[in-house]
């Protein structure tokens, strides 16, 4: 054992420690590599669309990204977030202050006590206890800057992506009609957070260094000269770059730990929301399958992730801070182990003493500082990750917003090769023509927005009053036709003549039962301002319960401001019901019901539908019942195959359903 202690120094640990460090990293290209030529043409399309995607780097494009969106987190010159940057601006540079009046304390301290002086001793160590109080209250009040600068922030941030977010139907293109952003959720929550964080903490991180490296600088030359400082910034310079190469993967690998947790969280939350589906299928050992690949992928990124971190960490330590101090003492020793130098040809051994400690910790002070700007690069390096998917996300909301969405197209060869006529698709080709009591699609095409044709040219009328059942087999086109009524989906071509949003209501299968009391299950998405605005009172909600009986749920409840889960609390008959009150509450000119009577009785059904047409209320629906077919005056039938037809009903008609 002590034959091999004596190898075990400290310079063959590090040459050891970088020979390692060397082959780790070789390996790991190798292998990287090998993954990468395995793949074929597939892969290597697929990593280079990833790799343009999740490009994420401290460059000029960091830089021109961060500053848009710090144009959003402080909107103006005189808001609270510039009072809180200059509150913690103000803290640093006093913090800065006390540092160095701690250092100058401390070694009159100290030299009071090598020189045996009471009295003095006595008097710097009362101004340390004196100014203590102010000491803490300035590190107090820089963390409440911090804490505050972060939350106004996200604050910020969040209600500008919201509003963008919740804006028309932005929310339901994002997940069905674009698919670009795969987790909307995590990207409005923790991205958000993380981002605000981070660059909060780089203001401060970078901020107290800086002014530490200048006041420094200032002190040092008045006491050992420029070339010392100069020095130090030299290598700050050199060992800055060199590092922010090294560091350049740390922003891509940020990007896709963030798309693996977001798709770790989607999983989990899928399995909640169709939890009784995969009960009655005895699912669990697939959906656990499941779970575990996406785990899977997750923890072999991140165990890759903590190996570069950690092997960066070891060249980070070298680099800023071992290797920084070194240089620290090169040149605080050369005033003092140059015999010739002027500024200490006649000092004594105390004032050596003193010039040393005093010079030498504002060294090491101006350091420690330097280090910590390189080290803040690799917190900016991460940074970028954060940035980069926070800008991807404002940029896919600003192009749905406008319109814009890509998606991938399917492949029409097949269908053109049947076709005489080649069918050019462009979302939002087609001319919306906004007209009260009138629906007419006038030589339309039908299509989902992926491009597949569900019905070339489509052309109806409807006018108020005309009832329409809209019948035919799964997949044929009946809920594409609502969305693109809807607007929900583009209309890719011809022109459609349709009421304004507000005045077209869909009443889907499941109804929506909302957060919060009995009254706004009625009447959402209005408030209850906006019930008092209309003038309705809450007599006639209790006529609209009433209407398709569901006045027990009042009295039973007592009280219109009874607040439940309502998804648990209704039956589906009842949640049909309710949402078939909420029509009534909104009387539009038309309706689109899809199958919202399947669990409903047949005379409360007939009743509902009568009350329609009391009302004025035009209907579209969708039903495989034949006791509907009498409400109605008009039927369209879609095939499947991009047929259709619109006809009158009448005694002769052939009734679809059971």
């Amino acid at each position: 054992m002590a034959t091999f202690s004596k190898y075990l120094t400290a310079k063959n640990s590090s040459i050891a420690g970088g020979i390692l460090l060397a082959l780790c990293l070789l390996k790991r290209r190798r292998r990287t590599g090998h993954r990468d030529g395995k793949g074929g043409s597939d892969v290597v399309l697929n990593a280079e669309k990833d790799a343009k995607k999740d490009r994420a780097a401290v460059d000029k494009v960091f830089f021109f990204r961060i500053f848009d969106i710090l144009r959003i987190l402080v909107p103006r010159l005189l808001c609270k977030e510039t009072g809180y940057l200059i509150l913690i601006a103000a803290m640093l540079v006093t913090r800065t202050y006390c540092d160095v009046w701690m250092i100058q304390n401390g070694t009159m301290i100290e030299s009071a006590i090598i020189g045996r002086s009471s009295k003095d001793f006595k008097a710097f160590l009362f101004s340390f206890v004196k100014v203590m109080p102010l000491i803490a209250l300035v590190n107090n009040f820089l963390k409440l800057g911090l804490y505050e600068l972060k939350l106004r922030f996200r604050e910020r941030l969040t209600k500008n992506l919201y509003d963008q977010y919740l804006q028309g139907f932005t929310y339901y293109k994002m997940g069905n009609l674009d698919n670009r952003i795969a987790n909307a959720d995590q990207l409005l929550t923790q991205d958000v957070e993380k981002f605000c964080n981070s660059v909060v903490d780089l203001y401060s991180n970078l901020s107290k260094p800086l002014l530490d490296i200048v006041l420094y600088i200032f002190k040092l030359t008045s006491a050992i000269g420029a070339q010392g400082p100069a020095v130090m910034m030299t290598y700050l310079l050199v060992s800055g770059l060199l590092l922010t190469r090294l560091r350049r993967p740390i922003g891509r690998m940020t990007v896709t730990e963030q798309r693996y947790e977001g798709e770790y969280r989607f999983v989990n939350s899928r399995l909640i929301t169709n939890s009784e589906e995969i009960a009655f299928y005895n699912g669990n050992i697939r959906e656990k399958q499941t779970i575990y690949t996406t785990f899977k992928k997750l923890v072999d990124h991140l165990h890759n992730f903590i190996f570069f971190r950690c092997s960066m960490g070891f060249v980070d330590s070298m680099i800023a801070k071992y290797v920084a101090t070194v240089v620290g003492y090169l040149v605080v020793s050369r005033p003092f182990l140059t015999p010739s130098h002027p500024r200490h040809l006649h000092s004594t051994h105390s004032e050596l003493l003193e010039d040393y400690y005093q010079s030498g910790r504002m060294l090491l002070r101006l350091s420690q500082a330097l280090g910590r700007i390189v080290l803040a690069g690799r917190e900016m390096t991460r940074l970028s990750g954060f940035t980069s998917r926070i800008t991807e996300l404002m940029k896919v909301l600003r192009e749905l917003n406008a319109g814009q969405y890509e998606r991938t197209m399917v492949s029409q060869q097949e269908k053109e090769s049947e076709s005489a006529e080649k069918l050019v698709l462009v979302p939002g080709s087609g001319h919306i023509i906004n007209k009260d009591n009138l629906i007419k699609f006038d030589h339309a095409p039908l299509a989902t927005p992926n491009g597949d044709v569900l019905i070339r040219d489509l052309t109806f009328e409807v006018t108020s009053g005309t009832n329409v059942l809209v019948c035919g087999p799964n997949g044929c086109g009946k809920s594409s036709l609502f969305r693109v009524l809807g607007e929900l989906w583009p209309l890719f071509g011809g022109r459609l003549t349709k009421p304004e949003r507000g005045k077209l209501f869909y009443v889907p299968q499941r109804p929506y039962m909302t957060l919060g009391s009995l009254r706004d299950q009625v009447i959402y998405p209005d408030t209850h301002e906006d019930q008092q605005q209309k003038g309705i009172s809450d007599h006639i909600l209790k006529e609209y319960l009433d209407n398709v009986q569901l006045g027990h749920i009042l009295d039973r409840e007592g009280s219109w401001d009874s607040v439940q889960d309502w998804m648990d609390v209704l039956s589906g008959g009842e949640k049909q019901r309710m949402a078939m009150a909420r029509l009534f509450y909104h009387k539009p000119q038309f309706a689109i019901l899809d199958e919202c009577t399947s669990a409903v009785s047949v005379d409360v059904e007939d009743f509902i539908y009568s009350h329609c047409r009391t009302v004025g209320i035009t209907l579209f629906t969708v039903s495989h019942r034949k006791s509907l077919w009498k409400h109605h005056e008009y039927y369209l039938h879609m095939d499947g195959r991009g047929n259709y037809e619109f006809k009158p009903i009448s005694e002769e008609t052939v009734e679809f359903g059971s």
